[in-house]
């Protein structure tokens, strides 16, 4: 509950994080600036966070009463409170007297009241935020592959993209699979190897129940739906399984035009995609992505209003299949997401003879020292609480790395650090409090597979 408040705005605009922290670490001693603040931040270790603290702070050092803690706090909070908050503050430092407060740390408390006012978090909502946190820890932890589901189901939300959040299931030992024709179903769904389709009633570890620790759930793998395909949309994507659970199987590419109004757009994503992979064409030949996606703007032409067979040209020649490198770009290109593969994966050989040390590998490296980082950009972040400074994450195929960018090395790099789908960072490695950071000192692009956007804030 109190790591959700201290990563709000809030808290760090007014100084409580680090000095909790180190409290909490027995770095630094807890202390109050009067015992009677005990009562109302003891559990915070004498760092005021939510805002029924400073209504109780109110009610044990001025003497008020609920009713006129309550409008302290909207007044402290309110620029258009003027003089009732001198109002108030007469009443408080009358209470603070009448409790032997006065001087120095009298002052002292009202100020830390009113600097506080500004930010304080609800302790309501920290427990709410708190639960949802829990819950997903959990989720996550017994039933990896059914949250990465869950999340791609959600989309667009949150801070990570898809491509992001299959990375890390497949970190986390979860299979992800692309969309098929015949498997896949609207959004992502999940299934064992065999290609069942996991549910409550094949799953060992019913979702219900509660893993016993030590023993591992076994995990279905996450299939992606017909609708992560770019230009399908959530609509067609329903239509077309619908009809598929309707009238049967779908016999080949050209039997889904015959029976779904689909378009020649549609049609060569899917292919890109390889939602056809398991598809054969007339000859009986498998369409693997180039056959498909050769056969897909013929097919368009069949239609749901033509006679089948007096389209020429469905069958494609003989080609190269494609490498893993092209499938991954194909991958990311169509859906965003590359299940087998990452874009960094494919340039590793050139990443190490460069000195580029991976995500894991950062963790054991010496503190303090020059390092030399890529990645894909999974997000750019300039919170007004940092002072100008710029966070980048990087992600390459062994997880995430945290870059710091100064306001200097901002402008100084500017076109590169905004527009660049992947980066070579050079920087200072730091760890602070068990999390690692790269100081970025010099940025260039690194040209990588399948141009991903990443999710920008500020």
């Amino acid at each position: 509950m109190v790591e959700v408040a201290l990563i709000r705005p809030g808290p760090i605009q007014g100084n409580s994080v680090h000095p909790y922290i180190r409290r909490r670490n027995g770095l630094e001693k807890v202390t109050y600036l009067h015992p009677l603040l005990e009562h109302s931040l003891a559990k915070t270790l004498g760092i005021p966070l939510f805002q029924e603290q400073l209504m109780q702070m109110a009610i044990d050092v001025a003497g008020f009463s609920p009713g006129e803690a309550d409008q302290l706090r909207q007044a402290m909070g309110s620029k258009r409170s003027t003089e009732r908050m001198e109002r108030l503050r007469g009443r408080f430092f009358e209470g603070m007297a009448e409790r032997g407060i006065t001087g120095d740390i009298a002052d002292q408390i009202f100020d830390k009241l009113a600097a506080f006012a500004n930010f304080g978090f609800p302790e309501s909502h920290s427990v709410s935020f708190a639960y949802l946190v829990y819950s997903s820890s959990y989720l996550k932890r017994y039933f990896p592959a059914a949250f990465c589901a869950g999340l791609l189901n959600a989309q667009p939300m949150g801070f990570y993209s898809p491509h992001t959040l299959v990375a890390d299931a497949r970190r986390h030992g979860v299979v992800v699979r692309t969309p098929d024709l015949a498997a896949s179903g609207v959004g992502a769904t999940l299934e064992w190897v065999e290609g069942e389709v996991a549910t409550t009633a094949n799953v060992p570890f019913p979702f219900d129940a509660f893993p016993v620790d030590g023993v591992e759930v076994p995990q279905p793998a996450v299939r992606l739906g017909l609708s992560s395909v770019r230009s399908v949309s959530e609509d067609l994507a329903e239509t077309i399984v619908t009809e598929r659970e309707t009238n049967g199987p779908y016999a080949s590419m050209t039997d889904l035009a015959q029976r779904v109004d689909i378009d020649r757009t549609a049609l060569e994503a899917m292919a890109t995609a390889g939602v056809f992979s398991t598809c054969t064409d007339r000859s009986g030949t498998v369409l693997d992505r180039r056959r498909a996606l050769w056969a897909a703007g013929a097919v368009a032409e069949t239609g749901t209003d033509r006679l089948p067979g007096i389209v020429t040209g469905v069958d494609a020649p003989t080609l190269p299949g494609l490498s893993s490198r092209e499938l991954a770009g194909a991958d990311l290109w169509a859906t965003g997401v590359a299940p087998d593969g990452h874009p960094t994966l494919f340039e590793r050989e050139h990443l190490t003879s460069l000195g580029v040390l991976t995500a894991i590998e950062l963790r054991t490296a010496p503190t303090d020292t020059r390092v030399l980082v890529g990645g894909v950009v999974t997000h750019r972040q300039r919170p007004s609480t940092a002072h100008g400074i710029t966070f980048v994450n990087l992600e390459d195929e062994t997880g995430l790395i945290n870059v710091v960018c100064s306001p200097g090395l901002w402008k100084r790099y500017r076109r590169v650090a905004r527009g660049a789908p992947a980066l070579l960072v050079r920087g200072r490695l730091e760890r602070v409090d068990g999390v690692i950071n790269v100081v970025a000192d010099k940025l260039q692009v690194l040209p990588v597979v399948g141009g991903h956007r990443s999710r920008d804030f500020r």
